[in-house]
């Protein structure tokens, strides 16, 4: 029987009244019920629950478990291109599924403006996170102790990180051919992927988009759903404090005797060296560095 989502009441995240519906006619099966009305939030739930537990029971092995020790040359390449362009693609999703299609015609910006742009810029962020990608499986599978320290869980995520980019750019590069009879995602895609924040999720509008905006949806939620078991865990810890920290202050580390006349085994100024005369009983200072407080240990120490 087929089944009708009931209308959105008004919301920020809502397609406004002179957004067109392209999917009002459209008759919804139980398939579609699950993917796009139930999957959304059992995805949510897995990631959440995923990130909470690894936390608590996985903190040691929360890590990217980096490989730089046994090949850096390509990995200088490879890293930045993928991490830069991957930047860009989610700043690209961001824009073009968060905001209406309407907001964006009301400043001006028509949609042939906004087509360009996307398919541009998309294009290139997207070629350059594929180029990332694959310079980083060839680097992994041809550096021998890369490639012995690759485990089972990387390889599946591997793959289904580069699936969600290969199907993420097929969309991107056939709207090119397509030219003006592609398809709009902003008037399918978009009005669903912002109904699942009021929990009214506008299932017509998503059934409404082609086969190739379904898989790569699909895709998508799978590697969210992977996400807090592989080493992709890593991006929610971005080491921001490092910004932030004091410098790190080095001292050299004196002769033995040092120059003002200290005992073998004392350093240069130190307070046993110099009143090595006047108490000869007095303990020797360890050998080695000095610790220097920061302000970070300090505060972190109390």
């Amino acid at each position: 029987m087929p089944f009708a989502t009931p209308p959105l009441e008004t919301s920020p995240f809502e397609t406004l009244p002179f957004e067109t519906q392209p999917s009002a006619a459209v008759e919804l099966s139980a398939l579609d019920i699950v993917l796009w009305g139930v999957l959304p939030y059992v995805m949510v739930v897995v990631l959440v629950g995923g990130l909470i537990w690894r936390y608590k029971y996985d903190q040691f092995g929360w890590t990217t478990r980096s490989s730089q020790l046994y090949e850096s040359k390509l990995l200088r390449i490879a890293s930045p291109l993928f991490h830069f362009g991957l930047l860009a693609v989610i700043a690209g999703h961001f824009f073009g599924l968060v905001i209406p299609m309407s907001w964006t015609e009301a400043v001006g910006m028509s949609q042939d403006f906004y087509h360009f742009n996307a398919l541009f810029v998309g294009g290139i962020a997207g070629i350059g996170t594929l180029g990332g990608i694959v310079l980083l499986i060839y680097r992994r599978r041809t550096t021998g102790p890369v490639f012995m320290a690759t485990t089972k869980n990387d390889k599946t995520m591997y793959v289904v990180l580069t699936a969600a980019i290969v199907f993420g750019l097929w969309t991107t590069l056939a709207s090119v051919f397509e030219g003006e009879h592609g398809h709009n995602y902003r008037e399918t895609v978009a009005p669903w992927f912002r109904s699942l924040f009021i929990f009214q999720p506008d299932l017509t509008a998503m059934a409404a988009a082609p086969f190739s905006f379904h898989l790569h949806t699909l895709v998508g939620m799978a590697l969210f759903i992977i996400w807090p078991f592989t080493r992709l865990v890593h991006a929610f810890t971005a080491p921001m404090h490092y910004l932030f920290r004091p410098y790190i202050v080095y001292r050299s580390r004196d002769r033995e005797g040092g120059r003002t006349g200290g005992r073998p085994g004392t350093r240069a100024g130190s307070r046993s060296g110099t009143n090595a005369a006047e108490n000869p009983n007095a303990p020797a200072a360890r050998r080695g560095w000095s610790p220097v407080g920061t302000q970070d240990r300090d505060t972190r120490n109390r």
